[in-house]
């Protein structure tokens, strides 16, 4: 089992938005709405930003510097973040029916694992690959591939279900060849429909349930 990390088992858009509207706000710049930044996040920091400068009009030669001013903020950015309830709950019950959990993320490794440890879920995984891990980011599979081969899958066939909530992860999960569990709470951008994946749900509380059964049509 490999989970996407923001929009799936936290919110951390509130801690990104103001991450972004500090590092705007000290370069002079407009802030922008919580809604608007929601829109930019799943791509990594450099596409974050890259669609920031373009929705601001800011120039290109300036998004270094103003990455390199977020980043400072953003690394250890935990405080307005939450999990989404029922997240570990489901996270025991998956790990006592005997999945490894990993974590595939764009997310950049720092970031990550600060929210990881603020919420203590770090223990429960075994294996973390985040946006700067490689070298290509989702949707590209290599990083899926490689949080399924640090758990012992066969990294050119791996068996095993992506949880995600964004194209980048439905898209990803195709390029890998698994299936997608759609968690319908996070920060998908168009219809669900658009998206391909095998199962949804918008309550963690059902997803054990809704794992056993995907894994009973992936044997059969």
């Amino acid at each position: 089992m490999i989970f996407d990390l923001d929009g799936t088992l936290v919110d951390s858009a509130p801690d990104i938005h103001a991450s972004v509207n500090a590092t705007l706000r000290d370069a002079g710049e407009r802030t922008l709405t919580l809604d608007r930044v929601r829109s930019f996040i799943g791509g990594g920091v450099d596409m974050l930003w890259a669609l920031i400068a373009s929705d601001l009009g800011i120039d290109p030669a300036e998004r270094s510097r103003l990455i390199a001013a977020f980043m400072s903020r953003y690394h250890h950015a935990t405080q307005l973040t939450r999990l989404f309830d029922g997240v570990p709950e489901a996270l025991e019950a998956l790990a006592r029916s005997g999945h490894p959990l990993g974590i595939c993320t764009n997310k950049p490794h720092a970031a990550t694992m600060a929210v990881l440890d603020h919420f203590g879920l770090a223990p429960m995984f075994g294996a973390v690959v985040s946006g700067d891990s490689l070298a290509v980011k989702k949707p590209d599979p290599a990083p899926l591939v490689e949080a399924f081969a640090r758990l012992g899958a066969d990294p050119s066939r791996p068996r095993g279900i992506f949880v995600g909530d964004s194209e980048f992860d439905a898209n990803c999960a195709r390029n890998a060849g698994v299936p997608l569990i759609l968690f319908m709470g996070g920060y998908r951008h168009g219809p669900v429909a658009s998206l391909p994946h095998h199962a949804q749900f918008d309550d963690f509380s059902t997803l054990p349930a809704l794992v056993a059964e995907t894994m009973d049509k992936l044997i059969a």
